[in-house]
């Protein structure tokens, strides 16, 4: 692939940020430090916010329909619960905005099969049995492109691991631009990584991202867990035999404690050189009760909320239904300037 920004004119629209977060699994604290936490404090940078939940994208592999529905308001109840005001940011189910779909196969004949090959997300999640997963799974990508482009979203919100994806949404935004004669039209969105913690690692191994799909729940800290459980698994996450580090030490053979030092950076809002300078030279002993501490406060608030907002699902659900009205309005002029521009036809 090549980057399409390097030729192609500029675009001339507003600002936009979008993302969005996954209808499968409970979430947990790599979710709300790389994304819960980070939308937040977007809403107030001056760009409209839009952040959906991916239904369409959970359904890549089988899930329960009554789970799902579930997950969809557990998800908006989180996005509430982290701060996110829904008279701000524009709060919405993906499948409730049917242009997601429509544009997602107009992208698909435009997207070309090497680049999709080259997805290694792909070839994570299929394994050594990649003829049994979904075609959904292999194109994921481009609907992540379509979800960007449908809102002309000029910035995403991501972590290292979806910034390949974003590198083929610009791909495909730029050879729509250039196929159809439409210099300009969809802009080439920018990827927007940044903080201590927007890769959260599992609590038992610092090679392995926090994961909803991790058979132990000791690995992940849920945004559902009770104080105590928080406390508990903290207590047992996995270190080594040393002491906490001093400022400017190297950590790249050092994982977990790495990990952990980031976990307490994001949830303080301090950096991680203050953090070391802080514990430095003391044991886990001293640093994990004061980082058990502090996930404790800083999440209990957000539990609370959701848990509040989950016994009123009406709530949740009139959020959705405004969201996705809201988000309607810009997606479909979008998707019917599209449909022109490749030629359909128009009653």
């Amino acid at each position: 692939m090549t980057d399409a920004s390097a030729t192609a004119p500029a675009y001339t629209g507003p600002r936009r940020i979008l993302s969005g977060i996954q209808a499968s699994g409970a979430l947990h604290l790599g979710n709300y430090l790389g994304a819960l936490k980070r939308f937040t404090a977007l809403q107030d940078s001056g760009a409209p916010c839009f952040l959906f939940v991916a239904d369409l994208h959970a359904i890549t592999v089988w899930q329960d329909p009554a789970l799902l529905a579930a997950q969809t308001r557990e998800i908006a109840a989180a996005y509430i619960a982290s701060g996110l005001d829904p008279a701000k940011s524009t709060i919405f189910p993906q499948s409730a905005v049917r242009a997601h779909a429509e544009l997602a196969w107009i992208l698909n004949c435009v997207a070309r099969l090497g680049w999709l090959d080259r997805m290694t997300q792909f070839k994570e999640k299929s394994g050594k049995h990649k003829e049994r997963a979904s075609v959904g799974l292999y194109t994921y990508p481009v609907l992540q492109a379509a979800d960007i482009l449908l809102y002309k979203a000029t910035e995403v919100p991501v972590g290292e691991d979806q910034k390949q994806h974003l590198e083929l949404t610009r791909d495909i935004a730029g050879k729509f631009n250039t196929d159809f004669n439409a210099p300009g039209y969809f802009p080439l969105p920018e990827p927007l990584i940044q903080g201590p913690a927007t890769r959260v690692m599992s609590l038992r191994d610092g090679a392995a991202k926090m994961s909803k799909s991790d058979p132990s729940d000791q690995s992940r800290i849920n945004l559902t867990d009770d104080a105590d459980t928080i406390a508990s698994k903290i207590r047992k996450s996995k270190t080594d035999m040393g002491v906490m580090p001093e400022p400017g030490e190297g950590l790249d053979d050092r994982p977990e404690v790495k990990n952990l030092i980031a976990i307490y950076a994001a949830l303080s809002d301090r950096t991680r050189e203050e953090i070391t300078a802080e514990f430095a030279g003391q044991g886990f002993g001293a640093f994990k009760p004061a980082l058990a501490d502090l996930a404790v406060s800083s999440l209990a608030p957000v539990t609370a909320e959701m848990r509040r907002l989950m016994d009123d699902p009406a709530e949740i659900d009139r959020v959705l239904r405004d969201g996705a009205e809201r988000a309607a309005g810009i997606a479909d002029p979008v998707i019917a300037e599209v449909k022109k521009i490749v030629g359909f036809w128009q009653a």
